[in-house]
């Protein structure tokens, strides 16, 4: 054996454990020992003042506003698209892949007056904000469009 084995031979071993033990546990003791202390109480504690976050603008924007107004759009492009013969008095579907609503186009009828063609029509409209059911009136345009004239919640 080499004069450094011998020197830590099984007893002393047991020692040095016992006091790197002791030192772990000095080590643990002594901050928590600090915090009994009376350092820190939950009824001498007071809101920070000094901690300032922004606030968010005044006016922001409605994306429900926005979602609604491409919904609009959407069945505005349905009622004009529609066959009215052919419908024979069914619910046109019809659904926004942008917004995500979803709903039926019914009462879906053409009107002329005065040279003015004319569709009124009833449309729901099911989204994450809600359902809602809405009176519409579409009327053709020049250059072939067509142009939404009326289209108020009921």
């Amino acid at each position: 054996m080499s004069r450094i084995a011998q020197a830590f031979d099984s007893g002393q071993w047991s020692v040095i454990a016992s006091a790197s033990a002791k030192a772990a546990l000095l080590t643990l003791a002594l901050p928590l020992a600090g915090c009994g202390a009376g350092g820190f109480s939950l009824e001498k504690a007071e809101v920070d003042r000094s901690i300032v976050t922004s606030s968010a603008s005044s006016a922001p924007v409605q994306p429900a506003s926005i979602d609604q107004d491409s919904d609009q759009t959407t069945i505005g492009n349905a009622v004009s698209s529609a066959d009215i013969q052919q419908l024979g008095g069914q619910a046109v579907p019809w659904a926004n892949a942008g917004t995500g609503s979803r709903g039926s186009i019914t009462e879906l009828v053409e009107l002329k007056d005065g040279g003015l063609n004319c569709r009124r029509f009833n449309a729901t409209r099911e989204s994450f904000d809600g359902v809602a059911l809405y009176q519409g009136e579409l009327c053709m345009a020049g250059a072939g469009g067509w142009r939404m004239q009326e289209f108020k919640a009921l």
